[in-house]
């Protein structure tokens, strides 16, 4: 599988936007960006209470599940795929994020998304997201959310291996139309960055700071700690460099994941 961008799409004077492919992402507009104070009226009067909400989570069929990792692009950063069967699909795990910028506590679920809590111990073990950039920072009312987990810093780096989207999309039937109407995931959520296309989750994920406006195609994994949530916050208030086509840019101040440690 080749995998492609790995994006976010969000909403800007409530009209949302598509995902674009990552040469967009690391082109993309010269100008310079404000920070998030210089959000326009338009965008300010955004009523989030328009969109759905996250589907309650689906009770797991099982106490284990067998997950697929087949082998994509070649890995950012060398790392060995995680095992894939007998995956619990019970209880949380802790993931201390020490950045240049603070401390970033996760608590990642395993009955919300278990093939996804699975890889990214697995690479949070190895060491994969040691010394790595959070390459990306959006600002919009409707996307703040800051993106991290690309060895290279250019957004289109991965593990060498992709995997499906989980929850929320799995709380929908196949096809289901509703699988298109954006959701708002909640100030707080940490969820999986994809191109869109099926199998291209990774090694790359997001943190939502405020609540932002989503088609429910990305994997929703774990929260973010109050501390946490208040080191990505003041990462956001410095802005970013608008330099991404799709929105938003290198964050104004630069952010290196140091650590991650699973507790």
């Amino acid at each position: 599988m080749k995998r492609t961008s790995i994006l976010v799409a969000g909403v800007s004077l409530a009209v949302l936007l598509a995902g674009c492919s990552e040469s967009s992402d690391s082109g993309g507009s010269s100008t310079s960006t404000s920070k998030a104070a210089s959000t326009s009226a338009a965008e300010q009067s955004l009523d989030l209470s328009k969109f759905g909400t996250l589907p309650a989570v689906p009770p797991p069929a099982a106490a284990t599940v067998d997950c697929a990792y087949p082998e994509g692009q070649p890995a950012a950063k060398d790392v060995t795929p995680p095992p894939t069967t007998g995956v619990s699909t019970e209880g949380t795990v802790p993931v201390d994020l020490q950045t240049s910028a603070g401390p970033i506590g996760l608590v990642l679920d395993r009955a919300e998304a278990p093939c996804t809590v699975n890889s990214f111990t697995s690479l949070a073990q190895q060491g994969y997201f040691d010394d790595t950039p959070c390459h990306r920072l959006t600002t919009e009312l409707g996307l703040q959310v800051l993106q991290c987990g690309d060895p290279s810093g250019k957004g289109t780096g991965g593990p060498g291996y992709g995997f499906a989207t989980e929850y929320p999309e799995t709380a929908f039937a196949p096809n289901d139309p509703a699988l298109a109407n954006p959701v708002v995931y909640p100030r707080g959520t940490v969820a999986m960055a994809n191109s869109g296309t099926p199998g291209s989750n990774g090694s790359q994920f997001f943190l939502v700071y405020a609540d932002s406006v989503l088609p429910p195609n990305y994997t929703v994994f774990g929260s973010i700690s109050e501390e946490g949530l208040a080191t990505v916050e003041k990462i956001a208030a410095d802005g970013d460099d608008g330099s991404m086509a799709a929105g938003g840019g290198k964050p104004n101040t630069p952010v290196q994941i140091e650590t991650a440690k699973v507790g």
